[in-house]
């Protein structure tokens, strides 16, 4: 998968760009953040809408939002399975949990790192995510039991295997050990794949650039052009159909990167 040359950042487009869309974020952070975080709390974020708890097309609203608001126009290719899933998806950057959210209210795993970031983090932990200190077996044990335990209730889980992002040129190798969760339980895997782009070739504009930090990132990504964002829920896997994690791994990976060099 080949990504072009980043653009230069200057330009009067881009000023443009700022200058209508900070202000959307502002009221967007100021104004509906709180509202979302209330509706929330119980008993009102369990109250069922449309099949679906108020918590969680609250959440979808506003991510959708946010993500508009940066300029990703959002398409949604299959349906996401209903009840306790592990969903798997590629990991190109910060971005992937709001497009993911904008579809579907889910639980991640994802790095201890996230919970310090400005907004996302804060809205990360706000929002069931499980996070784990990198290299740290005793974190990841702790990690795999409470996967265990929200599969087992019902609640779906979302994860990066790959366990990292890689600059949106590839996808790389998923960690099998990420899948047991999903074998213990006997739940469902769904693959989802991320593109962002016409045919994804905008991966490496959204990924982090070497040395960049979030808040860069962030910045950087406000004031892009406005381009698709893709979440294609693909074919599940059933825990029994294959033998073990690791051949669970290959066969997400090997649909998410056959979902990426699609049409």
């Amino acid at each position: 998968m080949t990504s072009p040359p980043r653009a230069h950042p200057g330009g009067v487009a881009r000023v443009v760009r700022y200058l209508y869309r900070a202000p959307l974020l502002l009221v967007h952070v100021v104004l509906f953040l709180p509202l979302i975080l209330l509706l929330m709390t119980p008993p009102w974020g369990r109250l069922r809408v449309g099949g679906d708890t108020l918590e969680g097309r609250v959440v979808r609203g506003w991510s959708g939002g946010l993500m508009w608001i940066f300029g990703f126009r959002l398409r949604r290719y299959g349906t996401p399975l209903p009840g306790a899933v592990l969903f798997v998806a590629n990991h190109v950057g910060w971005v992937d949990i709001s497009v993911l959210h904008s579809q579907k209210m889910v639980g991640f795993v994802a790095k201890r790192e996230i919970a310090g970031w400005p907004l996302v983090g804060w809205l990360a932990a706000r929002g069931q995510t499980i996070f784990h200190q990198r290299g740290n077996t005793e974190s990841l044990g702790g990690v795999m039991e409470e996967m265990v335990k929200r599969l087992q209730q019902r609640r779906p889980v979302a994860v990066f295997p790959e366990g990292r992002t890689r600059g949106g040129h590839e996808v790389g190798p998923f960690h099998a050990r990420i899948f047991q969760a999903a074998v213990q339980t006997g739940v469902p895997v769904q693959p989802v794949a991320l593109r962002y782009g016409k045919r994804g070739r905008a991966q490496a504009v959204v990924a982090f650039a070497p040395g960049e930090s979030f808040f860069g990132n962030f910045l950087r990504l406000l004031g892009e052009p406005a381009r698709r964002a893709e979440v294609h829920f693909l074919e599940p896997i059933a825990s029994s159909d294959l033998e073990g994690r690791r051949r669970i791994a290959e066969t997400s990976r090997a649909r998410i990167v056959a979902a990426m060099t699609g049409p």
